[in-house]
């Protein structure tokens, strides 16, 4: 008599709530590092808050659950990146991944005060072309699309920010530097405008490692190869709560009764302390045990509307 083999069951998807603080890895894309986080700690919903290139390692935050909903908090943040240059040459994609060329120049390598006083232009608000290696639409397709398939597409300036840049070091023609920056900062494109400027004719970058983003930092971070060695309440111990990505927002705690109403979907009355916050403001909302409920925003007369909420039927619950 012949058996029907069976196939093993697959683990059952939990639901779990928070932010995983990443030290991702060379080689991997942000999405397969969603993708194996998810599988870890088989997680049913995971998201990043903004990528980092397959070459580019660091800091990569993760949001799993109802933290998802606040994801795109971080996409705006000021981040520091650790970016190693190799001056002189050009790749095609900005990066060591690209067909890189020896420029022909009769420069020299800089020296350290050279680079010091040419980075000093580059700091504060400056004018920045992406790259055609970017994920930017043109006509419903990334960038890059066209790029592989040999197209350059004109791509307009944009501003960004350099809050500042410091020398790690100066060898020969490798230049280290940390950077810290605003949103929507290309290190590729800064590290060939940096090398024009210097008269090496550009650079490209070897190493990017981003060692920073707000207030998270690589301390707080981990790797994949040791999340998958710990059991289950290891892996969710080093989840941080949700509203960590909303700290710049301030708290009001609501009493039970209007903890209940806004999460019916009711405008409430705010609290006395807050009745002089502007109209259109962003708040964290707690319940009057402390219980995160999600983002409520200041209406005319001094009351307060959901904005964005944790899903209410465990709240509800909780509240009641």
């Amino acid at each position: 008599m012949l058996h029907a083999e069976i196939s093993p069951r697959k683990p059952a998807k939990r639901t779990i709530n928070g932010v995983l603080l990443l030290d991702k890895p060379y080689g991997i894309s942000s999405s397969k590092a969603v993708q194996i986080v998810k599988r870890v700690f088989s997680a049913a919903k995971c998201g990043h808050t903004g990528t980092l290139d397959p070459m580019a390692t660091g800091l990569l935050p993760l949001c799993l659950g109802e933290a998802t909903k606040f994801s795109s908090v971080l996409l705006g943040a000021n981040k520091t990146y650790e970016a190693t240059l190799r001056l002189g040459f050009l790749s095609t994609t900005g990066d060591a991944e690209g067909e890189i060329t020896k420029l022909a120049t009769n420069a020299g390598n800089p020296t350290l005060s050279l680079c010091e006083q040419v980075l000093q232009g580059f700091i504060g608000k400056i004018m920045q072309v992406p790259p055609m290696y970017s994920a930017l639409k043109h006509q419903g397709k990334p960038l890059y699309v066209y790029a592989r398939n040999g197209k350059n597409i004109e791509r307009p300036a944009r501003e960004i920010v350099i809050h500042a840049i410091q020398i790690k070091s100066l060898f020969n023609d490798v230049l280290q530097l940390i950077i810290h920056c605003g949103t929507g900062t290309y290190i590729r494109t800064l590290a060939e405008d940096i090398g024009s400027a210097l008269g090496c004719g550009g650079a490209y970058l070897t190493q990017l490692r981003r060692t920073a983003i707000d207030r998270f930092d690589l301390l707080q971070t981990q790797t994949l190869s040791a999340l998958e060695a710990m059991d289950a309440d290891e892996q969710d111990a080093c989840l941080l709560p949700i509203d960590c990505l909303l700290q710049e927002f301030p708290a009001v705690v609501l009493d039970k009764l209007a903890a209940l109403h806004i999460l019916q979907g009711q405008i409430v009355i705010s609290p006395s302390d807050f009745s002089n916050t502007p109209e259109g403001n962003t708040v964290r909302l707690y319940d009057h045990q402390q219980q995160f409920l999600g983002l409520g925003e200041i209406t005319s007369e001094q009351k307060i509307a959901a904005k964005r909420m944790l899903a209410s039927s465990q709240l509800l619950k909780a509240v009641v």
